[in-house]
């Protein structure tokens, strides 16, 4: 499928943590279909399946693949929990620029940082907070453009400066942030317009 072909390409960057032999499941489509299916209101590695052995028949026309059934849910845990995170997300990274690039507006336009609490994240047993995240969201065309971890016994403001200085906005892009930013420190360290 056309359409997908683009995030496919981006997707086979990411290393595969399987041993070489008896990868009878291509882990492009692997991850492609598990996130169709958890865009579709899967939140479960049974449901991912589930997914995947409904739509079984389609995806394999589309995809022109021979996949004779769904992979079991413990070898999508398997494929899932052992991914490199820092490669996924540059991966993601890379196919929102290319979408933005599409769109006209690289490097420029409007972002917005917003950190967010990980729901079910939080570890009681092993005396461990939620997770939280910054993401970078460009408003001019809805695309998230990355995320990064938000260091457990910090904040914000350092995640948001590391993040734009990743992000390598353009002079005279707009970036909206929470009050928490309204400090003198971080207003130093924001992109500054060309002229004012």
């Amino acid at each position: 499928m056309a359409a997908f072909s683009p995030l496919l390409d981006v997707l086979a960057d990411v290393p595969d943590p399987r041993r070489a032999e008896g990868k009878l499941y291509k882990l492009p489509y692997v991850l492609l279909f598990s996130i169709l299916a958890i865009v579709s209101g899967c939140n479960s590695y049974r449901g991912i399946v589930t997914f995947i052995d409904v739509h079984r028949h389609r995806l394999n026309a589309a995809f022109s693949l021979k996949w004779r059934r769904a992979p079991a849910h413990t070898a999508i845990r398997y494929i899932l929990q052992g991914l490199d995170p820092a490669a996924v997300e540059a991966a993601f990274r890379r196919h929102a620029a290319s979408l933005q690039a599409a769109a006209g507006t690289a490097g420029q336009g409007s972002i917005a940082l917003d950190g967010k609490t990980l729901r079910g994240s939080f570890d009681n047993f092993h005396d461990r907070a939620a997770a939280q995240v910054l993401g970078a969201f460009a408003t001019d065309t809805a695309l998230v453009l990355a995320h990064v971890d938000i260091a457990e016994k910090s904040n914000e403001i350092p995640a948001a400066r590391a993040l734009l200085a990743e992000l390598g906005l353009a002079a005279g892009a707009i970036v909206t942030l929470d009050a928490l930013h309204c400090q003198k420190n971080c207003s130093k360290s924001l992109p500054q317009p060309a002229s004012l």
